[in-house]
């Protein structure tokens, strides 16, 4: 069992919660509700810039130019089509990219900036793997029913499936278990904290997207 196996393992119950969501149910069979998909992107849409600065301080720690390399190409991809694909979405759901931050918006939020302030790439990956590992989970099981929906449903499935976004996960993953085997126990202790923190807080961001967000008109 690798070390993100291992980690993923610990949290089996929230993990599984977080990528059989009933939101994400509703969002791959295009049922779901159209203002629940846009308070959704708006608070979403609000990571893109403490996402973009922790990867950014990730790939900075990387120890290597060839361990730098896959994350650079990502920043590129979430600074470029990710951003237009919530522009374009929110705009076609007729509401504005900026809300207020919700509570669980807050939270992950925080998880993010604690993680790049630690300076430790340990601990930064621990959030960054979170953070797209379940969505690749969730939207590979979905990926063949993206054609089939309006763009701001399907495009958001299809920016987290397909080899392309694969192999950003097993870049991330990989980072991940080679560092492991380079931590004391405190500090494996340290990125156990993290990684069952944040896939609770990815679930409980679900959950609050499920009951539906107050959206921004």
């Amino acid at each position: 069992m690798s070390a993100t196996q291992h980690l993923q393992s610990l949290v089996a119950q929230d993990w599984y919660a977080a990528t059989h969501h009933p939101f994400t149910n509703a969002l791959a069979d295009g049922t779901l509700n159209r203002d629940k998909m846009a308070g959704y992107l708006q608070q979403d849409y609000q990571f893109i810039e403490g996402f973009v600065r922790l990867l950014a301080s990730a790939v900075s720690h990387a120890p290597t130019l060839a361990d730098v390399a896959p994350g650079a190409q990502f920043l590129g991809v979430i600074c470029g089509s990710e951003n237009n694909y919530f522009l374009r979405s929110l705009q076609a759901l007729e509401v504005p990219p900026t809300s207020p931050a919700a509570p669980e918006t807050i939270a992950l939020q925080q998880l993010m900036d604690q993680a790049r302030r630690s300076e430790r790439y340990e601990i930064m990956l621990s959030v960054l793997v979170v953070a797209e590992w379940i969505y690749l989970d969730w939207a590979t099981s979905v990926e063949g029913r993206a054609d089939d929906l309006p763009f701001w449903l399907g495009e958001w499935i299809t920016l987290h499936s397909g080899d392309g976004f694969a192999q950003v996960v097993a870049y991330l993953r990989d980072q991940l278990d080679a560092t492991w085997d380079t931590l004391d126990a405190a500090a494996r202790m340290d990125v156990s904290e993290t990684f069952t923190q944040a896939v609770r807080l990815e679930r409980a961001f679900f959950d609050a997207s499920w009951a539906g967000f107050t959206v921004a008109k």
